[in-house]
């Protein structure tokens, strides 16, 4: 019940860990709704605290509610969840023409250590094991797939313990349970830290943490220059932290017809899609849409006299390129993108560079 925190908390700050407060109230146990183009994928992965936060930054997430899953009897609550059999999950709720399955697959490894059958970081007892419950048989198959992919990249020593089991009953949790990390953002980041939960996602996942999802410590956070500097070559952080623009023509993809992905070269986040690129005749990478919207800042840019719309990288605020609307359909837009600003991850290499999620953008 994170009761080893209590002590650590009171010695730093003098307030309580992540049990449950003796005068909280206890709430009901109503099913998240669902309208008919929201679909509902369900998590457990230790602390739901964490889980929601994590969530809740992916691209095309609706809502995310903490709650219990996975035992028996009814009704469980915060004192009982453990002795019923239930563990800490969390149901998402997703738009499924703004991300996939998939994608919230792949943010749901990247923030769990999937190899601990006996909980979470310092979070210990099988009611805070990782666990993927499926609600459906295609949600089956896919964790299923990215369970095995994961085991074959061998980013991890040990083998996968994360279970794969049929969703049946999801219990809201107490509401102080709810976006606890907005509503108690000291207490919050006190646990996180004293968990050990963001050290461990930074050794195995380092710049690739966030794919999918956000960093979780600090989504705005990025190198220092002088990182950057020994990381990049010159022409990318010119490009991409002094704005600079490289030459038409005499760049890297400007005419890459492979397929793949093409992801921010400072922070690694999937940006755009070869099935998006068109040959604009510029000379420069250029894209009707990016994968996700919110991973892209526009902002309007006036230098050299014309009056034009920047673009830049949500996450690692990299200067891209700019966005005009002079593009090809769907969209009418395009994306004009320097190559310094990006690394491309071919088609058969996104499981292995550990952007297995993706691959379901070239799927028939």
């Amino acid at each position: 019940m994170k009761r080893w925190l209590i002590p650590v908390l009171i010695a730093l700050a003098l307030i309580p860990g992540c049990d449950r407060g003796p005068n909280a109230p206890k709430e009901g146990t109503r099913m998240v709704d669902r309208e008919e183009h929201i679909r509902t994928a369900t998590f457990a992965g230790g602390c739901f605290w964490c889980v929601q936060a994590d969530f809740r930054k992916a691209p095309g997430v609706v809502e995310v509610v903490s709650g219990y899953t996975g035992g028996e009897g009814e009704n469980p609550t915060y004192e009982t969840y453990g002795e019923t059999g239930h563990v800490e999950a969390v149901q998402v709720r997703y738009d499924p023409a703004r991300t996939s399955y998939g994608q919230l697959l792949d943010v749901f490894w990247r923030h769990v250590d999937p190899t601990d059958p006996g909980g979470q970081f310092a979070d210990r007892g099988a009611h805070y094991r990782s666990v993927i419950f499926y609600h459906d048989d295609e949600q089956r198959r896919e964790a299923e797939r990215s369970r095995d992919a994961l085991a074959k990249s061998r980013r991890f020593s040990r083998p996968i313990a994360t279970e794969i089991l049929r969703f049946e009953r999801f219990y809201e949790a107490e509401a102080y349970h709810q976006d606890y990390d907005r509503k108690n953002p000291i207490r919050y980041r006190l646990y996180r830290r004293g968990s050990g939960r963001d050290q461990f996602l930074e050794e195995v996942w380092g710049g690739t943490r966030g794919v999918g999802g956000g960093r979780t410590d600090n989504p705005g956070a990025k190198p220092d220059a002088a990182t950057l500097r020994k990381r990049l070559t010159e022409l990318e952080y010119r490009v991409t932290q002094e704005e600079a623009t490289e030459p038409a023509f005499r760049n890297a993809y400007w005419d890459n017809k492979r397929e793949g992905i093409y992801v921010d070269v400072v922070s690694g986040e999937p940006l755009f899609s070869s099935r998006d690129k068109f040959d604009s005749g510029t000379g420069w990478p250029s894209f009707t849409r990016p994968i996700a919207p919110d991973r892209l800042v526009e902002k309007e840019d006036r230098s050299g006299f014309l009056r034009r719309t920047e673009v830049r990288s949500r996450r690692s605020d990299s200067h891209l390129g700019h966005v005009f609307p002079d593009g090809p359909p769907p969209t009418g837009l395009r994306y004009c993108v320097n190559s310094a600003a990006l690394r491309f991850i071919p088609k058969e290499d996104l499981e292995q560079a550990g952007y297995g999620a993706y691959r379901t953008l070239f799927t028939p």
